[in-house]
């Protein structure tokens, strides 16, 4: 049966998806051109086309994959509510108690961006804009008056990092701690930042 002529947009987004899936199935690491191309039934070089190298590959399918997530994460602040309640909604998806599905991909990640330049850009720019997102609704809380918190970029980075920890514990060791107990230190966590009662 021949294949449908796609758009080069349409195409590149098929690559992508295809790469995330084996990279998922595979990691980051372990994941080739060959592998992708497999699973579409497509040339290495046509793979090679749209991309030039597996390292650029690799970086844009995680831009791809941690894109839905920031898309999911600027939903939930865009949302018309309180700031304590779109922080507090963000917070508990983006946790590793939550709903967010690609940790073992930032986790990953992580490990390859330390010896692969391409990754590394793209890890450091998705982070940013994290950060940058959860700091901004800090400081329209604090500036509603719902927040006390004299430095909102200083809580993001601490907020994060401790979800960013607690997902590597969650997501390489189950059970190293239970998931109730994350949510807890996380709930602890985000009180002690912002000056807000600890919710029951």
């Amino acid at each position: 049966m021949a294949r449908v002529r796609l758009s080069v947009a349409e195409r590149r987004e098929e690559l992508l998806r295809a790469a995330i899936e084996q990279i998922e199935a595979r990691g980051v690491a372990a994941v080739r051109i060959a592998d992708v191309a497999s699973a579409l039934g497509v040339s290495n070089a046509l793979v090679l086309y749209h991309f030039s190298t597996k390292e650029k590959l690799v970086a844009a399918a995680f831009a791809r994959a941690a894109e839905d997530d920031l898309t999911h994460l600027r939903k939930l602040l865009g949302r018309r509510t309180s700031a304590s309640r779109r922080l507090r909604a963000a917070v508990r998806w983006y946790a590793p108690t939550g709903q967010a599905k690609g940790w073992r991909l930032w986790i990953e990640g992580w490990a390859v961006a330390l010896r692969e330049p391409a990754l590394r850009d793209v890890t450091k720019d998705l982070d940013q804009q994290w950060k940058a997102a959860i700091a901004e609704v800090i400081a329209e809380g604090v500036a509603a008056g719902e927040f006390r918190c004299p430095d909102p970029v200083a809580a993001a980075l601490r907020l994060t990092a401790l979800l960013d920890g607690l997902a590597v514990q969650l997501t390489s060791y189950p059970g190293s701690v239970p998931r109730s107990r994350a949510q807890e230190w996380v709930d602890e966590a985000l009180a002690r930042e912002l000056g807000l009662p600890e919710e029951q």
